[in-house]
């Protein structure tokens, strides 16, 4: 662990130290030397444990494709930000990439921490630094009542997450995943052992997020800046998910039982949120509610324990992490250029940017899963299992499916089809740090093809 976070840390004195001509070259290239570093742990071992192991911290099949994702981000983010941020005063700019970079050290210790109570830490820690970049760099005047939604509904869903762990902990005497696993199964019988089942869950729903929990996102991710957009749709709605994955274990009597309506409003979060996407105008936001959508069938398939199904989840998990910063960071350079979310006032703009119409185009059809793309395997594989579970949530997963399809062509015919505005012909071109930047986003979906079994976790 500490060959990526030592490197992490020492980001922090490179951003402070270096002159501003080369701030963004140097962060930039030592952020990216610290992604190809954590590629070292996708290894791929027919029964693989805990590894990278100390007391505190360790990967394991789980951990490793969460973590390798996060640190892939961070030189994106910075990439992304550039244009937006390098106009503002140097202090300002160092402060930024600062907190980005700080983002990624917390991520790091979340995903990879092997006591509960040091991931609930940090996975609280990680709402500072992406608080202050949606009220501090966000775009318009509402960023503050989108920080405010985004603290609050995280922090009101992560306390009874704390008091139940701390239950927890009186009862089994640890909080170690490594060997919680092996403890005896907990007799929950009592009303009260309900709202503990409860407790454990509803932090990492709010995260994920669950339907009807959700108004935070969309307010989050219209308001932030394109860093901000990036890491809360790849990296933190993970949280949630991994949070999940990692609990459940515990939680089994009960879950049998308990899990029915939330599965049903996370299928029927699927349609609605599909079909909001449908009649959105505003650019971020429909990207947004897709990720309502997308989570929505993460959730169900982690809630039915099945290996099919978190196998599913996980790979859901990775390959929209990819898709849906490439969408936030297609829609930002649209935004840069034409300085509007609202797709009708920018169309056709495939005429004037060919090769950037070939970037939304596979972005998109990454959304909507096409075959044999990463986001079809892992969709593939919660419907099968939840088919398996019950046959009537083939309806919910089908007409979500249907959904999805229709609303990324959607977003594709409004923003790069018809015919071009007057007013958006002498648009400036595109740079080729924005062509490097899908680049990064689209291969890994693209390589994952040949080699899945890098994020398929440990349940084969």
């Amino acid at each position: 662990m500490l060959k990526i976070l030592i490197p992490t840390i020492m980001l922090f004195p490179t951003i402070w130290v270096t002159s501003p001509k080369w701030l963004w070259t140097t962060t930039t290239f030592q952020s990216f030397i610290i992604a190809l570093i954590s590629l070292t742990w996708l290894k791929y071992y027919e029964d693989m444990g805990w590894e990278s192991l100390n007391v505190y911290m360790g990967t394991d099949s789980l951990a490793s494709p969460v973590v390798v994702l996060t640190n892939w981000l961070l030189p994106r983010m910075i990439l992304a930000s550039q244009n937006q941020v390098k106009t503002e005063p140097v202090t300002r700019q160092r402060t930024y990439i600062t907190l980005l970079t700080s983002l990624q050290a917390f991520l790091i210790l979340a995903f990879g921490a092997t006591e509960i109570i040091m991931f609930y830490i940090m996975f609280e820690a990680t709402l500072i630094p992406t608080l202050i970049i949606i009220t501090r760099w966000g775009n318009q005047a509402e960023r503050l009542s989108a920080g405010t939604y985004f603290l609050f509904y995280t922090l009101t869903g992560s306390l009874p997450l704390l008091v139940a762990l701390l239950l927890l902990h009186t009862d089994l005497g640890t909080l170690s995943m490594i060997t919680i696993q092996y403890s005896q199964p907990l007799n929950l019988y009592t009303w009260g052992d309900k709202l503990w089942w409860a407790g454990c869950l509803i932090a990492f729903l709010v995260k994920m997020p669950l339907y009807g929990i959700h108004l935070w996102l969309p307010k989050a991710h219209v308001e932030a800046p394109v860093a901000g957009s990036m890491v809360l749709a790849a990296i933190l709605l993970k949280l949630g998910g991994y949070g999940m994955m990692r609990m459940m274990i515990i939680l089994d009597p009960l879950s049998k039982d308990l899990v029915y309506p939330i599965i049903a409003l996370a299928l029927w979060g699927v349609i609605m949120t599909g079909s909001i996407c449908l009649r959105q105008t505003d650019l971020k936001s429909l990207i947004a509610y897709s990720s309502v959508s997308h989570m929505g069938l993460v959730a169900g398939g982690i809630l039915i324990q099945t290996p099919w199904g978190f196998t599913g989840a996980l790979v859901l998990m990775i390959a929209h992490g990819l898709v849906s910063s490439a969408l936030f960071c297609l829609a930002n350079t649209t935004y840069e250029r034409t300085h509007s979310r609202t797709m009708v006032l920018a169309r056709g703009l495939q005429i004037i940017f060919p090769l950037t119409a070939t970037w939304w185009f596979i972005a998109n059809l990454a959304n909507l899963a096409l075959p044999p793309l990463p986001n079809l395997m892992g969709e593939l594989m919660i419907i099968t299992t939840m088919f398996n579970w019950s046959p009537w949530t083939l309806i919910l997963t089908g007409a979500g499916t249907l959904i999805t399809a229709a609303y990324s062509l959607y977003l594709f015919l409004m923003t790069q089809r018809g015919p071009l505005p007057q007013h958006i012909t002498n648009l400036q071109p595109f740079h080729t740090r924005e062509h490097l930047l899908m680049t990064l986003h689209l291969l890994p979906v693209i390589l994952l093809i040949t080699k899945p079994e890098i994020m398929w976790g440990w349940w084969y």
